[in-house]
């Protein structure tokens, strides 16, 4: 049978993480809320099964490298989208999860994939968990062999929304979200994927996200957070 051929997903990176380092970015205000949802488990996708191109590659990596703490330096960010002018959290998670979704090996080296990636993070550092955010992205070896096929993928978001979990915990202290102003917004949607030869297929993916979103500037990306209640 032939062997799956990875793709850009949010299901499979990270998951190996401890569930203090997941938790620490967003602790000043949804580490309350996390600890109530008492939720520690990343948001897996599933997906529609698809053939995928007989090709050999490795496991990726649990977490990046620490080399990966920013991006390299590369011409452009190729095809990832430039973060929108958007003030509104569910809005911009919305855009940000089409984004991690979306990616073109043909005309994208992955460092360019991270370049445009990190472009829409907070540049709160405290805020900013960086890591969880690159840690979407296949490592080279992966990506070059991606390339090798000519993979690429577009999405298309279903809806976005607050978790009741994140409600309630704002519910209950209006105040918390005025020090660090994250939303934890989930989204849901599709991913198509193709390949050589008229190869593809289609997934459905879910995404927490934590985005920043402080009064009268752009919302920005802080991490993929955990999964919490719906």
């Amino acid at each position: 049978m032939p062997k799956r051929f990875p793709s850009l997903s949010l299901s499979s990176y990270g998951a190996g993480w401890s569930a203090n380092r997941r938790i620490a970015l967003v602790a000043s205000l949804v580490a309350v809320l996390l600890a109530t949802a008492g939720v520690v488990a990343w948001l897996s996708g599933g997906g529609d099964s698809h053939q995928a191109p007989d090709t050999s590659t490795p496991a990726p990596a649990d977490s990046p490298s620490s080399s990966e703490a920013v991006p390299k330096p590369a011409a452009g960010s190729g095809s990832v989208r430039k973060p929108p002018q958007i003030a509104e959290p569910v809005a911009y998670a919305k855009a940000a999860a089409q984004m991690l979704w979306s990616y073109d090996t043909r005309d994208t080296s992955r460092d360019q994939q991270l370049t445009g990636m990190r472009a829409w993070m907070t540049t709160e550092t405290e805020y900013a968990d960086w890591a969880s955010v690159s840690g979407q992205t296949p490592d080279p070896l992966l990506w070059s062999r991606m390339a090798d096929q000519n993979q690429h993928a577009t999405a298309s978001v279903t809806e976005g929304h607050y978790p009741g979990a994140f409600k309630q915990a704002l519910a209950e202290d209006p105040s918390a979200i005025t020090k660090a102003y994250i939303y934890v917004v989930t989204v849901n949607g599709r991913q198509q994927i193709a390949w050589k030869k008229g190869g593809g297929g289609a997934e459905e993916r879910a995404v927490t996200l934590a985005v920043q979103c402080r009064p009268s500037h752009d919302c920005r990306l802080a991490a993929i957070a955990p999964s919490v209640t719906q």
